[in-house]
């Protein structure tokens, strides 16, 4: 398997060294436009992977987000130029990079997001878009499209990404990736990302396998993996506007865990309380870039017309109203807990068909009604998890007419590792055809 374990294995065997990975790495940024924001100089990267910490991952670099928690020496600009210079690079890492470096993982550098992460594809000002790889004229997605596009051409094995309205989940449908949004509270936050969205927002990793992605849960969230020997109780929710490729696949899915003993039940799609969790997510993002802007003395020449437009709807919500939704999302998690009364876990796609075309989210537009709407339309019921705080995990389930079709399980708050396991049995369903191998990884 050609993944981050297999490069942290390599590098431990002596077969090639992290300088020279870290080497390929930074050769690689330079191939792949859209995907990358900022790199640190050549010669600290190198130093860095000169004494990387021994973890399970040990030597392989990484790339964070520039919307999130931030790595020292790196400090995150959402995808606005105007920050670039702006704020300070952090003097030490937030809480979660901390542990990726203490796993091994080497952060070099920031992957590109759209502006305030306000869209289902990464197209930041100024720079070439975030191109799918397997169709140019298609997006790799948003918000944590420069980290998919990374992995999946292998500028990286491995990279942060961030999820607060589908961000890790979407990207990692278009591109063919394992994506894991956390349980609310599972993974550390802060203290320097004052930014996590009343608790709908989650940090993890896109990556090329599951293990990947169960190695660094764990070692972020400080927890060990569980065995899963019993059969699970599963249901399949297909939402209304799903593609008859995208149904095709999440059926033979459903098949797939039938012939390893779960048993698989067709559910209705919780509509109501899915437009519920969209209505309560878009208020969070409006109030929460309102205040965004206003506390980083950004002006209107500094931003988009969408986020200036979306700003100003947030301006216009009363503290009462803002408030309130503090209730609203306690009152829709425990009525999406509910949904897990029958089930163990909930197949369902990612997103309704296709990835997103380049272009779909143009800064131009003014209305934040239509900007929404359309995520909604891409990525329908991508916030449930979200505003309820599940784990939401999302993986390649087929590959047809040259693209990656990705499906994500939905788990009960707190059952991560559960999720995580019962994935282990569609871990090797899908060979996805990356059209470049892992920088730095011997053949």
């Amino acid at each position: 398997m050609t993944d981050a374990t297999a490069l942290a294995a390599a590098i431990a065997d002596g077969q090639v060294t992290a300088r020279e990975v870290m080497a390929a790495s930074l050769a690689r940024v330079c191939e792949v436009p859209g995907a990358v924001a900022r790199v640190l100089p050549e010669a600290d990267a190198l130093a860095l992977a000169d004494a990387p910490a021994q973890g399970p991952f040990s030597g392989v670099p990484f790339l964070g987000k520039d919307l999130g928690s931030s790595a020292r020496g790196l400090g995150i600009a959402a995808g606005v130029p105007a920050l670039r210079d702006r704020l300070p690079d952090p003097f030490e890492d937030s809480a979660i990079f901390a542990t990726f470096r203490a796993a091994g993982l080497v952060p070099f550098g920031l992957t590109s997001v759209p502006e305030f992460g306000l869209a289902l594809t990464t197209e930041p000002r100024g720079t070439p878009p975030a191109a799918n790889p397997f169709d140019p004229a298609l997006s790799a997605g948003g918000s944590s499209g420069g980290a998919v596009l990374a992995v999946a051409t292998g500028i990286v094995a491995i990279a942060h990404a961030t999820d607060a309205a589908g961000s890790i989940r979407v990207p990692a449908a278009c591109c063919g990736l394992w994506g894991s949004k956390p349980s609310r509270g599972a993974v550390p936050e802060g203290p320097d990302f004052g930014n996590h969205l009343m608790g709908i927002a989650s940090e993890l990793v896109v990556a090329r396998s599951l293990r990947d992605v169960e190695t660094v849960f764990h070692a972020v969230a400080g927890t060990s993996p569980v065995a899963t020997s019993e059969p699970k109780r599963i249901g399949l929710c297909l939402p209304p506007g799903a593609s008859v490729e995208t149904a095709a696949v999440l059926r033979n899915t459903a098949d797939t865990l039938t012939a390893q003993g779960h048993v698989v039940t067709d559910i209705p799609p919780p509509s109501e309380l899915a437009a519920e969790c969209d209505r309560v997510a878009r208020a969070i993002l409006t109030v929460s870039l309102a205040e965004w802007v206003d506390a980083l003395d950004l002006s209107e020449p500094d931003i988009t017309p969408i986020a200036a437009s979306i700003a100003t709807e947030g301006r216009a919500m009363t503290g009462t109203e803002v408030f309130a939704l503090t209730r609203d999302v306690a009152r829709l998690s425990h009525e999406a807990a509910a949904l897990f009364e029958d089930f163990d876990a909930i197949l369902m796609p990612v997103l309704s068909g296709p990835p997103p075309r380049i272009g779909s989210f143009p800064d131009a537009e003014t209305s934040p009604e239509v900007r929404f709407a359309r995520m909604a339309e891409i990525a329908p019921m991508a916030t449930l998890a979200n505003v309820a705080g599940l784990p939401a995990l999302a993986f390649p389930a087929g590959f047809r007419n040259g693209l990656p079709i990705g499906a994500q399980l939905l788990g009960p708050l707190g059952k991560d590792a559960d999720l995580l396991a019962l994935a282990a049995c569609l871990a090797h369903c899908t060979d996805i055809p990356f059209p470049h191998p892992i920088a730095g990884l011997p053949t």
